[in-house]
């Protein structure tokens, strides 16, 4: 296995013990994951699983006039595909890549015989799925009733999370349709947050300066999600770090 890339890499493997770990080791397959691409479309059954670790997800919703937002993301804390094991296998969302980067893929029939197997993977990808709804509910209240300045702290907030460095690799266009809004919406929003000093961005690149700042410039939004992931999956992290110091 490659230093570089490492199934534990993503939080929800690194918290299985290694009995239950090494099962699943030998149906994970290392794949890159290209920005845009899209992982399932509206109503396609679900061949895949995908356990981001560097890439990050984007779940959103497309209506008939072809406007889109993101119901969700889905980064190393998680997976994409809960579907397959919630017993839907299709979704009327889509999952399409926001940063380029790799996951786990495992094939949706073998997550379910995992699934069904009823140890703690079962139970880690079940409260996963709570803490997902949760963030799927708080982007509805989020979008409806917080200012754009504050949406786009929180999304600056959970990318953040999920990513290695404080620099993120996208347009303003990529953030417009993730947060549904215009892209002139996102131009001030984006301009408040630079001149307050606490990000910096040119064209395709965002690089966020004062993590406070943007925490107290956000809605209380971004620290109901975390607190929930935290509440829900309290082993992951150290379980996380105990692998981390093990490697």
């Amino acid at each position: 296995m490659s230093s570089i890339h490492n199934p534990s890499q993503n939080h929800l493997l690194a918290a299985l013990p290694t009995a239950e770990f090494d099962a699943l080791n030998a149906y994970l397959e290392l794949v890159p994951l290209r920005l845009g691409e899209s992982l399932y479309e509206p109503g396609e059954k679900l061949q895949h699983a995908y356990f981001p670790t560097t890439a990050i997800v984007s779940l959103h919703y497309v209506t008939e006039s072809g406007a889109s937002a993101e119901t969700a993301g889905v980064g190393n804390e998680g997976v994409v595909g809960v579907s397959l094991f919630m017993g839907g296998e299709t979704t009327p969302s889509s999952a399409v890549v926001q940063t380029a980067g790799h996951a786990y893929q495992m094939e949706g029939q073998r997550l379910k015989e995992e699934f069904s197997r009823a140890g703690l993977f079962q139970r880690l990808l079940l409260r996963y799925t709570q803490a997902l709804m949760t963030q799927m509910a708080q982007t509805a209240v989020c979008n409806r009733h917080h200012s754009l300045v504050q949406q786009l702290c929180r999304w600056l907030l959970l990318t953040l999370d999920r990513s290695p460095t404080n620099e993120l690799i996208m347009t303003q266009e990529l953030v417009a349709s993730m947060l549904g809004v215009r892209r002139e919406g996102i131009t001030e929003a984006a301009g408040k947050l630079q001149r307050a000093g606490l990000i910096s961005y040119r064209r395709g690149h965002i690089s966020v300066l004062d993590r406070t700042g943007l925490e107290s410039h956000a809605c209380e939004c971004y620290a109901v999600v975390k607190k929930e992931l935290v509440r829900l999956l309290p082993d992951v992290k150290y379980r996380q770090d105990s692998a981390t110091k093990n490697a």
